[in-house]
């Protein structure tokens, strides 16, 4: 057992249990499935669609936090990850990156004890931390939008801590687990401005609450080992397990607690062994099956996720807290799959278009474009937008001679016309002097352009804002 720490006087009061889902504990002995063939198969494939989500989060968890030896580990739980350079065409690590914020992340244990971030004040710029739990859900944002620009200290508690806002912490925010993914976007205006933000960073906190207090950590037993992560476990009949490791760390949410019971009838259960090797051949197909065919309606909601509209693709609404996305379990797992940790709308909107105004595909070997905004099209935010050109089929940014990989409202030097509208070339040689200002590179042949809109204002987002259609030109 684990001791808990009662903020609001400081001591040490309760007692964190194990099995927090309010289940009684399990048997050490796996417990067969006691379904038929047929139940099995199907609720074996909604079993992996709602778990789905937990399973890609934990291997993130695992790789990036849990085993040193994965070429991906940044390091222990509770501790600030910071990237420090703005990225470009040499970066090729992951496709579509990003060319406008700079990132810090880190993985937060709430086992023994809330964990308190702090952040100066932060008045000149766009910034966010996005709290993500077990579940995938975004249940919580600090930064510009949630919390304001001035400086403040926020507890992140898991699902035992049962304390008062204590003095000196401006709000609580509590998660259905005891693990939490936090990713901060910091923005920054071009390479010059990047010193200024690794200053920001450095002013990023993390503390446990009995050291935020100066005041003795809680004592109390480990959480126990995490089992290694491996992909063909986790696509097979022993997702099982996973998912019961997974379902041990949070709360069962009431409304989803006859939902778990009926997976019990193949094996699912908080903290629950399960072994898929101990079942008879007929039982382990039949999950098997299942999860082949969560990954056929996995597959399917993926291609179709998006809306088209003048060439371009606009994302719906595909992550968000608990509320918003409710019951939406293979639109989580479609999220899940097209990838993880996307924003909730009122925080970014991403929406992207490899075709012109006529449907056809975007090549530069072939072809000019421009996108000409009318005044009154201009994308209406609260803090920046911006348009990254990316190479296909690689989805990397472009290399090209002034050195620019993205445009937008911040660019120096955007010129408008008289009337107040905007036109942004596309091509991969220069459009004239008289025309470089409003110039994206392209490379010399097939591309794709994502606008990114941060804090876009209501009205932009019912209906999904779309810009006007990439046209041809000369």
């Amino acid at each position: 057992m684990r001791i808990a720490m009662n903020a609001k006087n400081g001591i040490l009061v309760g007692i964190l249990v194990l099995m927090l889902t309010g289940v009684a504990a399990c048997s050490s002995q796996v417990v067969m499935p006691t379904a038929s063939p047929e139940e099995t198969q199907s609720i074996a494939e909604e079993a992996y669609i709602f778990a789905y989500p937990m399973l890609e989060n934990y291997r993130t968890m695992y790789i990036q936090s849990i085993s040193p030896t994965s070429p991906t580990y940044r390091g222990p739980f509770n501790r600030f990850i910071h990237s420090t350079v703005l990225l470009g065409p040499q970066f090729k690590d992951v496709v579509r990156p990003n060319n406008d914020t700079l990132y810090s992340s880190a993985w937060l244990d709430l086992w023994a004890e809330p964990i308190v971030i702090s952040v100066p004040a932060i008045t000149d710029r766009y910034y966010s931390f996005q709290l993500v739990d077990l579940y995938t859900y975004n249940f919580a944002y600090i930064g510009t939008r949630a919390t304001g620009t001035a400086a403040g200290s926020y507890l992140v508690a898991g699902p035992s801590w049962q304390g008062d806002k204590p003095s000196g912490v401006d709000a609580v925010f509590r998660s259905e687990g005891n693990f939490v993914y936090c990713i901060v976007c910091t923005a920054v205006d071009g390479q010059e401005d990047v010193p200024n933000v690794k200053a920001i960073q450095q002013q990023y906190r993390l503390q446990p609450l009995s050291a935020f207090f100066s005041q003795p950590a809680p004592t109390g037993t480990a959480p126990g080992s995490f089992s290694a992560y491996d992909q063909a476990k986790a696509e097979s009949a022993d997702f099982i397990a996973y998912f019961n490791f997974l379902l041990g760390q949070l709360v069962v949410d009431p409304s989803e607690k006859d939902l778990i019971a009926k997976f019990g009838q193949i094996g699912v259960g908080p903290n629950r062994p399960f072994d898929a090797s101990s079942l008879d051949a007929q039982t382990q197909s039949a999950i098997s099956d299942g999860v082949v065919s969560a990954w056929a309606k996995i597959k399917a909601e993926s291609a179709q996720v998006g809306e088209q509209k003048n060439g371009w693709n606009l994302a719906p609404r595909i992550f968000g807290d608990r509320e918003q996305m409710q019951g939406q379990y293979l639109t989580r797992a479609a999220a899940a799959h097209l990838g993880l940790y996307g924003n909730n709308l009122e925080e970014a909107y991403y929406l992207s278009s490899n075709r012109d105004a006529d449907g056809d595909p975007l090549d530069t070997s072939k072809q000019n474009y421009a996108l000409t905004f009318a005044k009154d099209q201009i994308p209406a935010v609260n803090a920046f937008w911006s348009l990254t050109m990316y190479s296909l089929p690689g989805q990397l940014m472009v290399e090209n001679p002034i050195q620019r990989y993205s445009i937008g409202d911040r660019t120096k030097g955007l010129l408008r016309g008289a009337d107040r509208s905007l036109v942004i070339y596309f091509q991969h040689d220069s459009p004239g002097v008289d025309k470089e200002s409003n110039w994206l590179p392209a490379p010399d042949g097939a591309f794709s352009v994502t606008m990114r809109m941060y804090l876009p204002q209501t009205k932009e987002l019912d209906p999904l804002y779309a810009p006007p259609g990439i046209q041809k030109r000369e």
